[in-house]
Order: C-alpha cells, then sequence, then structure tokens
C-alpha cells in the first residue's frame, strides 16, 4: 500500500506540475515588435495589424502588401467589414486556451477582421462563378485591410443589390451563427414558441428576423433602450429584462437561444417546455475555465432532464451564406447597423464592441485606394 500511495503521490504531483506548466505557456504573452516592413517594389494597401496580444492599444494600421489573386482565387476591393467578439478574443488571445491554435506568446496571424463586404477587382486563373465588379459578402481572415483575396469555392457569394455594402458586411458570423442555431442545433419548426435572450446585439437581431422567417413565435429580452428597436424587426414580444424575469414569468418556449447567460441553466428550465431546447451561444468573459462552463455543464444537465441543453460554435458556410442573401434580397433580414468606424478607429471599434453594449453591428468603413 506505501508504494501504491507513493506512485500515485508521485503521478498526483507531476500532473500538477504539467498543469502549471501549460498554464504559464499558454498564458505567456510576447513583448510587442513593429510590424514588419514590406517590401518597396510591391504595390501596398492600408491593413490593421497586431504584433503581440492586448488590449486594442496594441493594434496598428500599417502599410501591408497588396495580395493577388492565385489560381481558383477572386481579388476583392473591401468597402466595408464588421467588428465581432471573435476578433477581440483573438487580439488578446482570451481564453488562452485558444492561444493552442492561435499562437504561444504571439500571435501566429497578425491580421485581424473577418466579415467583409466588397467589390470583385481581379479573377485568379479558373475562376468561374464570380466576374470583375460583382458585389460579395464573405469571411476570410484579415478583413480590416484594403484588398484581400480568397478561394471562389470558400465563403464568399455575391451581394444582394437591395442592401448597401455596410449592411452586407454584418452577415457572415453573426447571421449564420442565429442560423445554426435556431435551425441546425434548435431543430426551430414553424409554429413554435422561440424567445432570444439577447435580441438587441449583432446576433439576436438576425435571430428575431430569422426566426420569423421560418415561421416562429418570437420574444426577444433586452434593455429598456432597444425594447422599440426589437419590436421594429419584428418581435412578436418584447421582455424589458430590467422590468421582467422571463425566467420566473410562468411562460414556457420551445426554444430559447441564449446569448447572455445570465441566468443558470436550471433556471431557464422554468421557461422551457417538456422537449424544449435551450442553445448557448458564447459565454461569460474570463482567461482561464469561465468561457468553457457551458461546453461543460450543457451536456451532463442534459442527461438528467427531458430538455436539452447545447452550446454553438458556428461554422461558416456558403450555402448558408446564400440562403442568407435570398432572405435579404425578399426583404424578410434587413441587418440593424448601429455604429460605422473608418479603418483607422478600428480599435475604438473593438472597444466599443467589448462593452456589449452594441445595438446589432459595428462597421468599419473602407476607402480603397
Amino acid at each position: 500500500m506505501k508504494l501504491r500511495y507513493k506512485l500515485f503521490s508521485g503521478l498526483l504531483i507531476l500532473a500538477s506540475l504539467a498543469i502549471i506548466v501549460l498554464a504559464l505557456t499558454i498564458s505567456y504573452t510576447s513583448p510587442c515588435n513593429p510590424a514588419p516592413a514590406p517590401a518597396t517594389e510591391k504595390t501596398l494597401m492600408q491593413a490593421i495589424d497586431y504584433q503581440c496580444y492586448g488590449s486594442p492599444d496594441v493594434i496598428r494600421q500599417i502599410d501591408s502588401i497588396r495580395p493577388v489573386a492565385k489560381d481558383g482565387e477572386i481579388q476583392i476591393k473591401v468597402h466595408a467589414a464588421a467588428v465581432n467578439p471573435y476578433d477581440w478574443h483573438y487580439l488578446r488571445g482570451s481564453p488562452y486556451i485558444m492561444r493552442l491554435l492561435s499562437g504561444i506568446g504571439s500571435p501566429k496571424d497578425n491580421r485581424l477582421g473577418v466579415d467583409f463586404s466588397g467589390t470583385v477587382t481581379a479573377l485568379g486563373p479558373g475562376v468561374k462563378n464570380f466576374k470583375i465588379g460583382d458585389g460579395v459578402i464573405g469571411a476570410s481572415s484579415g478583413a480590416f485591410a484594403e484588398y484581400l483575396t480568397m478561394n471562389e469555392n470558400r465563403g464568399v457569394v455575391k451581394k444582394p443589390e437591395n442592401i448597401t455594402f455596410q449592411q452586407a458586411a454584418s452577415v457572415p458570423i453573426a447571421a449564420i451563427t442565429a442560423l445554426q442555431a435556431l435551425r441546425d442545433k434548435g431543430q426551430l419548426r414553424a409554429g413554435q414558441k422561440v424567445l432570444i435572450n439577447g435580441a438587441s446585439g449583432g446576433v439576436g437581431t438576425f435571430a428575431v428576423q430569422i426566426a420569423k422567417a421560418m415561421g416562429a413565435q418570437v420574444s426577444g429580452v433586452c434593455s429598456s433602450r432597444n425594447v422599440e428597436m426589437v419590436k421594429s424587426i419584428g418581435a412578436d414580444y418584447v421582455i424589458d429584462y430590467k422590468k421582467e424575469n422571463y425566467t420566473t414569468a410562468g411562460k414556457q418556449y420551445d426554444l430559447i437561444l441564449d446569448m447572455v447567460g445570465n441566468h443558470s441553466l436550471l433556471a431557464n428550465r422554468k421557461a422551457m417546455s417538456s422537449s424544449a431546447t435551450l442553445v448557448m451561444v458564447g459565454g461569460p468573459k474570463g482567461n482561464w475555465i469561465a468561457p468553457l462552463i457551458g461546453l461543460l455543464k450543457a451536456p451532463l444537465v442534459s442527461l438528467f432532464v427531458e430538455q436539452n441543453f447545447v452550446e454553438l460554435l458556428a461554422e461558416i458556410s456558403k450555402e448558408d451564406l446564400n440562403y442568407l442573401a435570398e432572405l435579404m434580397a425578399e426583404g424578410k433580414v434587413v441587418p440593424v447597423i448601429d455604429r460605422l468606424y473608418p479603418l483607422a478607429e478600428v480599435a475604438d471599434a473593438i472597444r466599443y464592441s467589448e462593452t456589449g453594449r452594441a445595438r446589432g453591428k459595428i462597421i468599419i468603413e473602407i476607402e480603397s485606394g
């Protein structure tokens, strides 16, 4: 028994040391270095760069080499891009566990931005589905820049003519997240009752409209200042969370889409029908365990109750982008824009995004040379 105890203690100590070393490694942040100077003989553009993890203060606008379309790629002149929580998570390298992919100490990819809209300006060899001059919506790393390139078969589709480039840029991450949460994770059907907690935010404003387009009865939860806006985009009922707690109001829903996470899973059960689903989008802020709690709790709680609790990690899909473009062309979905910032003020736009008070989407307007 003494030998077994010593072996167990030794293994426990080794495991603890390994966890400490891992924690110290992934939480380490390298000092900021200046961005490397681009080759002077290349055609340049303006782009947003960050050389180290940190607050928006580490963001810089730099001269960068304008990308050239390769086989199967299109070159796009970016007119507008959208800010997402995705951006400041990568900027800060938080939660730290994500640095195993984004880079230990400093980011592997120094570009920021994903959602964009723009005009096709050049075609690489073999491009079949786009022509020069096409307006497009898409998602690609490095969207906070005057130009980008991407494969025509990836997440890029033609922009409906009835929406602006600013509206189009707001779509990819937020609208796809709303769609996949409602349709894929929530299995929403016409006639069902859905509650959207966080209805005035980027994902929420799309979720309200998409759920209505799917034939659902929609209740949106938001603050007092956003009640009229949420009504205006189609919510059947609007709950002011400062005046009413939906988990104790005695009403039940077939699906709850939760972007806020201000009520426990057990509290949410009171507002769910016996076969309802709750889809969690995102999670609380934190560098360590807090953002991962939902991923751990949801499947565990689902084992012991009839209701279903799931968390969503959305994936960019060309098919879903096309579907959303059709909804916008039909006027069933109209993006909500809160604020517009120039490229030089990306840091301020991200600071505003981090407050969690944006009504709809935050857009970066880009004037390309």
